[in-house]
């Protein structure tokens, strides 16, 4: 049961360490730095949750593996909230955002956007 245990844990650890690898290589790979930011917060998350996972299954069932979901239970509260911050600080204060994406200013505005896009793709269907 221990061998299940450590081999159960270091494969979640390796897949942990291929998710931040994805990660770095999108951070580095897209040129919009909210693609960048966008990529480097769902590899945090994800890795970081799969590595403490891999963690807490062989340190077993004790203390420090309910310090280390408490971790994980901090992280997938703050991680978004701070992405979304960045990402509000980055679309106020950028003077060329329009270049790299659609700015709606207002709900309806992009529900109307929303519903002739829909309306676009049932036409192209149809033909």
């Amino acid at each position: 049961m221990e061998w299940l245990r450590l081999i159960v844990g270091a494969l979640l650890l390796i897949i942990g360490m291929c998710i931040f690898a994805v990660e770095i290589f999108g951070v580095f790979r897209f040129k919009f730095s909210l693609n960048r930011m966008h990529a480097a917060a769902m590899g945090d998350t994800l890795g970081i949750t799969v590595s403490l996972l891999g963690l807490m299954i062989i340190s077993g069932f004790n203390y420090t593996t309910l310090k280390m979901a408490l971790i994980v239970v901090f992280l997938w509260c703050s991680s978004p909230v701070s992405s979304h911050l960045l990402a509000r600080l980055e679309v106020m204060t950028n003077g060329k955002i329009e270049k790299h994406a659609e700015i709606f200013y207002s709900v309806e505005e992009l529900e109307n956007s929303t519903e002739e896009t829909i309306t676009d793709y049932r036409e192209m269907e149809e033909d």
